[in-house]
């Protein structure tokens, strides 16, 4: 654990960071008063609703809206064809990955294919929901049904279906001119692997397979747009990225920025899922047709059924070491379905699989496979989490093999500064040494554990974190409070952690600080909430925005009292002459004085968030297996995380439990099931079935403050690597429970039945 005068900071103490003061939205959000996006009540608003392909593979080969159009309250019905058509060469910006805008426009709304089972392919607004609802049926699409490729299997054989007939295979980033669902391959190679194999004592190579699997987030999308007739938009939304919503609204709709206004609501979770944009311009076009108002708000079959879910995966992983615990080779094939269009998370998996290990020999494969299902999405550390469960059991086996403890294993393999990553960059201060002994040293993993088809397993991830740019304006009030406006969706209480910064930095308490969330016309540029950057680098512009406030009030303290701003000083929020104790104001004194000597005081801070610093994790699990029905029990979790330094220790608590609780949905439950039609069975939160507080236990926390040298305060994100570790952890303990090794996910009751029952034919066959 680092203290406050670890030599990256220079800091000795701290007076609110590492505080826990109240959340400076919690009282809204605990008696209701916030206001979410489909709270958004405008006058003469129409209703928006979209009509899905029943399809998971067909050609459009006509639309009639006419009956639609004739039904009284009905006033606008849209299809691709109202979108822009045409689009510069460039690739969209979505906050956590990027498409081409041709992809983007024909998923809002289908051109000539729908390519899977919700695909959009008209857009109505009427009066009411309901009558809006009934228009629908009045659509009359003609489809011309096609045999629908599920997985990347399917999608990789020879003469399959190719969902797009103008996609061609990127190799090494080379256009081979290969018509195929394989959009893209990528090799990332250091050392000479095959060597580091030959000279291993212990060689293991399995296979793995993922189930595509949705963030969860709460609240449905939903976007309120008004087109007025100055030929201004301005959208109400809850999204992740304000900012890469309007460049989307900008490329769909053909119209500047300059036009566009996105004003951010309240989100209701996105974990990664809430960047790019479906009913959208969908609302925007039909309030231009209209000149009214159009509110869309998306049911949750919709949003399971036609929003990115995190990418169903193949991967076979192949590692090597010698018999003193040397890992010295390893190599990885990552198959991940990008969905209908390009851009899977594969390029981060093949980032995160053997980032936390220290490995002399690697290669690793990627391959980004278009299948028959909604363009996946970012999921909290995108592709990330399907890469450690391969990987770390893996290693689980190695340990086994050589009869090594495994977390042993991983600190004589950790990475470390100056530690060269598989795909490139070199690690500047990390903490994965100190995150493996804080977990060799907790009670959990040295507590027994007792009791049949129990057992223990641990499992390590990485995650990279974000930069990116961001802004912050602070304006000081005469009452001694400052209104810090920023552009960061506030997700997981960072407003209160960009405040906690910036009243650092000004020597005063964060309860004098109230923030807000600005629109895109009131604040520049920030990008979005996502990749673990926003306490990060939205803090850092806090921070500059408070050195700017406080170099402004040496000016003025020296004005009001006529003398020499080399003889004034700001310390502890109190302004002060060096030589005249009697010249001094403490911050509440100064904010209403300030005027005497000139006008307003606004801070401002703009940063281009460089060194973001990495992210490592390792939990402990326990679980519980009942042989007779496959069921796993957690029956205990802990959690142990390089933090930097966690500004707010409750919220770094929370982000560490939520993604833990979504790691054990992955493992143990959560996947879309589709019927050999590529229909959705389990569109419904019924049907889909995610972890509720009767499926976890409580949630141990242990926070590495390992500074980040790359931040003032040493702030590392720390919202998405809990959710890496969890599958292969619980993987691990399951075979330490009844000596099955699960390489599917979800390790559902049923697949570990089938897994026992197959060891059990082993066993028979073996005694025959």
């Amino acid at each position: 654990m680092a203290d406050s005068k670890d030599p990256y900071l220079g800091i000795e103490d701290y007076k609110v960071v590492g505080t826990r003061p109240i959340r400076h939205d919690g009282m809204d959000k605990v008696t209701g008063a916030a206001r979410y996006g489909a709270d958004v009540n405008l006058p003469g608003l129409l209703h928006g609703k979209t009509l899905r392909s029943p399809y998971a593979h067909a050609r459009i080969k006509s639309i009639d809206t006419s009956k639609a159009e004739a039904l009284d309250g009905v006033r606008a019905v849209i299809t691709n064809k109202d979108l822009s058509q045409s689009f510069e060469d460039k690739v969209t910006d979505l906050g956590e990955g990027t498409v081409l805008p041709k992809h983007l426009s024909a998923n809002v709304l289908a051109k000539d294919k729908v390519l899977y089972e919700g695909h959009a392919v008209a857009a109505v607004a009427a009066t009411s929901p309901n009558i809006a609802e009934e228009a629908l049926t009045l659509i009359e699409v003609d489809y011309e049904v096609l045999p629908p490729v599920m997985d990347v299997f399917a999608a990789r054989e020879e003469g399959a279906p190719l969902l797009h007939d103008d996609l061609t295979t990127k190799s090494l980033g080379e256009d081979t001119d290969e018509h195929s669902n394989v959009a893209s391959y990528f090799q990332h190679k250091y050392g000479d692997v095959e060597k580091g194999f030959s000279e291993s004592d212990v060689v293991i190579e399995r296979e793995f397979r993922t189930a595509t699997v949705h963030q969860g987030y709460i609240e449905p999308h939903n976007c309120t747009a008004s087109w007025s007739k100055d030929g201004k938009l301005t959208a109400w939304q809850s999204s992740q990225g304000p900012f890469e919503v309007r460049g989307q609204f900008a490329d769909l709709l053909g119209i500047p920025v300059a036009d566009i206004k996105v004003v951010p609501q309240e989100i209701g979770g996105g974990f990664g899922g809430k960047f790019r944009v479906y009913q959208e311009p969908t609302a925007a076009l039909m309030s231009r047709m209209t000149n009214r108002p159009v509110k869309m708000v998306m049911s949750r079959t919709e949003v399971l059924k036609a929003t990115g879910p995190t990418p169903g995966s193949y991967i076979k992983v192949k590692m090597g070491a010698t018999k003193d615990g040397t890992l010295l080779a390893a190599a990885a094939e990552l198959v991940y379905e990008a969905g209908a269009y390009p851009g899977s998370a594969v390029g981060a998996g093949a980032g995160c699989i053997f980032s936390p290990y220290n490995i002399e020999h690697t290669l690793i494969d990627g391959y980004d496979v278009v299948v028959n299902k909604p363009q996946s999405s970012a999921y909290r550390a995108p592709g990330a989490t399907n890469a450690a469960f391969a990987s770390e059991t893996v290693i689980d086996e190695i340990c086994e093999e050589i009869g090594m403890d495994p977390l042993e294993f991983r600190l004589k393999n950790s990475s470390k500064e100056g530690t060269r990553r598989a795909d490139g960059p070199v690690f500047l201060r990390i903490g994965q040494e100190e995150v493996v002994k804080a977990a060799m040293e907790h009670p959990h993993y040295n507590a027994s554990l007792e009791g049949p088809n129990r057992g223990r397993g641990v499992a390590g991830g990485f995650w990279f974190n974000g930069g990116g740019t961001s802004t912050v304006v602070a304006n000081l009030n005469p009452d001694g409070s400052v209104t810090l406006i920023e552009g960061s969706a506030d997700i997981g209480g960072t407003r209160t952690s960009i405040a906690m910064q910036f009243a650092e930095t000004l020597g005063i308490s964060a309860e004098q600080v109230k923030p807000q969330v600005a629109d895109t016309d009131s604040i520049g540029q920030t990008d979005g909430t996502g990749g673990s950057r926003v306490t990060f680098a939205t803090g850092y512009a806090g921070i500059e925005a408070a050195r700017d406030m406080k170099a402004q009030i040496i000016e003025r303290a020296a004005k009001i009292w006529e003398i020499s701003p080399d003889d004034v000083v700001y310390e502890d929020g109190v302004v002060k002459s060096k030589s005249d104790s009697s010249k001094s104001m403490d911050f509440k004194e100064f904010a209403g004085a300030h005027k005497r000597a000139g006008g307003a005081i606004v801070g401002t801070g703009a940063v281009t968030g460089k060194s973001p610093g990495n992210a490592l994790a390792l939990m402990i699990v326990d679980v519980e297996v009942d042989p007779d029905t496959g069921k796993v029990e957690i029956l205990r979790a802990t959690l142990v995380q390089d933090v930097g330094k966690a500004i707010h220790p409750s919220y770094v608590e929370g982000q560490m439990q939520g993604g833990v609780a979504q790691g054990v949905g992955w493992a143990l439950n959560e996947e879309f099931y589709y019927t050999e039609d590529g229909v959705m069975a389990n569109a419904s939160l019924l049907d889909y079935r995610m972890p509720t507080a009767l499926d976890l236990p409580m949630i141990e926390c242990v926070l590495v403050e390992v500074p980040n040298p790359g931040h003032p305060y040493g702030v590392r994100g720390v919202g998405e690597v809990p959710i890496v570790p969890p599958p292969a952890a619980i993987a691990n303990a399951i075979y330490q429970a009844v000596g099955v090794r699960v390489r599917d996910l979800p390790m559902c009751p049923g697949r570990v039945l089938e897994t026992l029952w197959g060891k059990g034919a082993s066993a028979q066959a073996a005694d025959d």
